[in-house]
């Protein structure tokens, strides 16, 4: 995690904005425990890691102040897609969008008709080649510098 955040984000983030987001970003192990979160290997390599989840908290790890671990409601409510994140050596080879497919599904089968997630600034082509909409751009402040995200939907 940590080395997608500091290799790919630098092309669109500052250094102050890169520390920021490490404190931020990372794995909410509620995705562990709810047992929706994926790893992608390649040859024996960690390529990739992502996951979906039937909670409110729309990102962040378990150290990031403001989660929300109550349910979701399918057909409700928007699943979330989490913490989705490619090692730099596997970039643009189709991890991140085998995961995101797997996710996808797997919200599908529990009864979600649409999917959301937030996304960093690296993750935002993939998302949009991938269906998915802008809903909002906001900045996140709390790791110290303003880093700037964007939520987006889609339909499953």
């Amino acid at each position: 995690m940590d080395r997608s955040i500091s290799g790919p984000l630098a092309a669109f983030l500052t250094p102050e904005q890169i520390a920021a987001s490490r404190k931020l970003m990372g794995l909410d192990s509620q995705l562990l425990a709810d047992r929706t979160y994926f790893i992608v290997e390649i040859d024996g390599a960690l390529a990739g890691c992502g996951g979906w989840s039937r909670r409110i908290t729309t990102y962040g790890g378990d150290h990031t102040p403001g989660r929300e671990p109550a349910l979701l409601h399918p057909g409700a409510d928007a699943a979330r897609i989490r913490a989705m994140y490619t090692a730099p050596e596997f970039g643009r080879r189709g991890v991140g969008r085998l995961i995101l497919q797997v996710c996808e599904d797997a919200a599908r089968a529990e009864g979600y008709d649409r999917v959301e997630l937030v996304a960093t600034m690296g993750g935002e082509p993939l998302y949009l080649a991938s269906g998915y909409r802008e809903l909002e751009r906001f900045d996140d402040d709390r790791g110290g510098a303003p880093v700037p995200l964007v939520r987006m939907g889609k339909p499953l």
